[in-house]
């Protein structure tokens, strides 16, 4: 395992990358927590931000252009940025239900599922888990 991959690649990639893995780890910190609480909130705006951080920044990576500069992620991208937005609008009005299901699955997808493809032989996570 080594940083240096990362540490090289270009500065949006890097802060796409660092905020990426803090919401992986604050996720496991709020699905830990009592739904509800002071600090779910807290933490649930701090997710929040470092998620919007992450879909922005991916705008400014072009590494697999299939259209013109964007690529299919961007559309996640763009989809997770309104589900950001749908889901805050759930628990503000106090459709609990429904923010719980769709911010569950926003994780599976934008973290989980696209994460996953950092790690393909070629991508510069793929190199940090390996070594090169």
């Amino acid at each position: 395992m080594s940083l240096s991959p990362l540490l090289n690649a270009a500065p949006i990639i890097q802060i796409h990358a660092f905020m990426a893995i803090a919401a992986s780890i604050l996720t496991i910190a709020i699905f830990t927590l009592r739904r509800g609480t002071i600090a779910h909130r807290w933490m649930g705006w701090s997710w929040v931000i470092l998620m919007a951080v992450v879909a922005l920044s991916s705008f400014g990576i072009h590494g697999i252009a299939m259209f013109g500069t964007f690529s299919p992620i961007h559309l996640l991208s763009a989809f997770v940025l309104f589900q950001l937005v749908v889901n805050i609008r759930a628990a503000r009005s106090k459709r609990i239900h429904t923010h719980a299901r769709n911010m569950k699955l926003l994780t599976l997808g934008a973290l989980v599922g696209a994460g996953a493809f950092t790690f393909l032989p070629g991508r510069i996570m793929y190199q940090v888990v390996t070594g090169g």
